[in-house]
This record gives C-alpha cells, structure tokens and sequence, in this order.
C-alpha cells in the first residue's frame, strides 16, 4: 500500500490535507468528481492512497465538510496560477510623488515635469508637493506661480483631483491622468 508522510506545511489558508483534517466524517468526492458519499476520514484517506493521491478539504465549513482526492502539489499550483492571472487583470495604479521648492532652477523643474508626463501617461495619480523652507513661507504668491506653471504645462495629459492646500510647510497637488492609457513596454 503507498503511504504518504503529514504534509510538513503549516500555512493558515491553506486547505487541510490527509492527517490535518480532524473531522471524523467528511464528503468525499474521487479524482473524476464522482461522489463516494460520506466517509470517515480515516476510510477517506485509506481511499486517497489507494489512487496514489491526497485527500484535500475543500469545502471545510459544509456539514459534513467536502473532501477531493487529489493531487495536492498540483492544486497548490493551480490556485498560484490563478491568483497571478487574476493580479495581472488588475490595473495598478499608483500614486507617485514629485517634490519641489519655490525656487526650482529651469532645468530641475523640466526633469521633474517629465517624471509627471510619463507617470500621468502610465496612469498613476501624481502628487505634487511644493516645500517651502524656512522664511520663504511668507511668500507663498511664489508657489501659486509655480503650481500655476506647473499646471499649464501639464494640462494636455492630467488634470487636478484635489488642491492645492497647505499641509504644514508643503502646497499640496494631487493630479490624474485625463483618460489616455499608454502601454507599458
């Protein structure tokens, strides 16, 4: 008779198998999805070495709970598979920041206008967010003109979500894309 060893995995969400289920009467179906009624575990699992496979709870909370004879390392891959495929379906969407202060030079504040093009084209939500240090929070006029600018430059591939507001000592921008997706490479 082929013996099989206790599964050494001790995972919370994973179903129970062979020698983990501790219910004494189970619902068994065989590999073909034939019911074999219900069983005591302990026959259940005589059954599932017979056919050289495993007994894996399926349905624990149903009275009595279902047991499948099957191959247990197969099925493991089979719910891997399908949460990665249900994962990649979902379309991720990021909320990315930008980091700048009153007194950006030219060519930083068109480095960091790029990033907000590509992240907006990409779909993700841009954050916006203008520091300003020390005294130069009295001249906040300085920071509605960059934010302004910011703004115009970018109004062909995002559009204001929310502020600008003041957090602290930080004018606060949240921007997202205006619809077109490009695909990523």
């Amino acid at each position: 008779m082929y013996e099989r060893g206790k599964s050494t995995y001790r995972g919370k969400n994973r179903p129970r198998v062979n020698e983990r289920i501790r219910v004494k009467f189970v619902r068994v179906v065989d590999p073909e999805g034939k019911q074999l009624g219900v069983l005591s575990t302990e026959d259940a699992i005589k059954q599932a070495y017979g056919y050289n496979l495993d007994l894996v709870e399926i349905a624990p909370k149903e009275n009595p709970p279902v047991c499948k004879i099957m191959n247990y390392g197969k099925y493991l891959y089979e719910l891997k598979k399908k949460e990665k495929e249900t994962k990649k379906k979902q379309s991720s969407s990021q909320l990315k920041e930008v980091r700048f202060t009153s007194r950006i030079g030219e060519h930083d504040y068109q480095t960091k206008l790029k990033h907000i093009k590509s992240f907006l084209e990409h779909g993700h939500r841009v954050r916006i967010s203008l520091m300003f240090r020390g005294r130069e929070i009295t001249h906040r006029q300085l920071g509605d003109q960059l934010i302004e600018k910011i703004l115009e430059d970018i109004k062909d591939v995002g559009k204001v979500e929310f502020g600008p507001k003041m957090e602290g000592n930080f004018m606060i921008l949240q921007v997202v894309s205006v619809g077109r997706k490009k695909q990523k490479d």
